[in-house]
């Protein structure tokens, strides 16, 4: 792997506005959402929304990813991705969660999930994820991908191509009747061929109206995470694979998590609806 130094924070710029026409999630301007008590079975209603906001979700991921070259700051990116969703009528579902400052999520190397965009500039070599969600029509949509910058090294690389295939196999696994832990038995197993670590304390989640519902979709073989898949469920596959350790520090912001033994890792995420026969990916673009 390349021998590039560890990230450090950069500076903040300003909060972006977002047009005064455009829907707020509930939670905006408060220190947390209301928990949600609604159902996990979603109405087809409910779906058919979820796909708009998926599918300008995906659009603004791609577009900010467009970006991604040596020499562009973590916070042009957010910028790119919360103009496009505020174009098309959507809130940037992470600006203002529990008091996030920005419109995605920018996690950089060694960086597991939750990165703030700010003016870290992107350098040769680097692997970039991209977290972001679209609030429009009353529900969310959440993807992520993690994407290369320039020349990236063959263990990075490969990294980041393994966890693309570890979600796409997830996916697959989903049926109506298996219990939920049947998605991270899938991941692990496939992590430990190439002796990745699988991060535990940061999980997919339900998501509908509620940015996240309550159900917990573990990355690993969890014994509790019993809940039986069924139709109409809405939740979120997100797994983070690292070339060393599944343990974790956090930075002095209260949201960037990085690895503890600062090795690189990297994250794809889909927001899915289970159907008859498996799941729909929502979030394409």
């Amino acid at each position: 792997m390349s021998g590039q130094s560890l990230l450090v924070p950069g500076e903040l710029s300003p909060v972006r506005s977002v047009p005064g026409n455009i829907r707020r999630p509930e939670y905006v301007g408060k220190p947390m959402p209301t928990p949600y008590t609604g159902p996990e079975v979603q109405s087809a209603e409910t779906i058919e929304a979820m796909r708009i906001a998926g599918r300008i979700a995906a659009r603004a991921m791609e577009e900010a990813a467009k970006h991604i070259a040596p020499g562009v700051t973590t916070d042009e990116l957010d910028r790119v991705a919360h103009e496009f969703m505020c174009d098309h009528g959507a809130y940037p579902s992470t600006l203002g969660y529990r008091g996030f400052p920005k419109s995605l999520c920018s996690s950089l190397n060694e960086v597991i999930c939750h990165g703030i965009p700010d003016s870290t500039v992107l350098k040769d070599g680097d692997i970039v994820n991209l977290d972001v969600t679209a609030y429009i029509g009353g529900v969310h949509g959440d993807n992520n991908a993690t994407y290369l910058c320039g020349e990236v090294d063959e263990e990075s690389r490969l990294l980041v191509e393994r966890t693309r295939e570890a979600l796409n196999r997830a996916i697959k696994a989903v049926k109506p009747g298996r219990q939920i832990n049947v998605i991270g038995r899938v991941i692990e197993s496939y992590a430990k061929r190439f002796g990745y670590g699988v991060v535990r304390d940061f999980t997919g989640h339900g998501i509908n109206s509620s940015f996240h519902s309550g159900l917990i979709v573990p990355h690993y073989d969890s014994p509790h995470a019993t809940t039986v898949i069924e139709p109409g469920m809405t939740f979120t596959i997100e797994p983070m694979l690292t070339l060393g350790t599944h343990e974790y520090d956090m930075w002095e912001d209260g949201w960037t998590v990085v690895t503890k033994d600062r090795k690189r890792t990297a994250q794809f995420e889909h927001t899915l609806a289970v159907t008859d026969s498996g799941a729909e990916i929502l979030t394409l673009p």
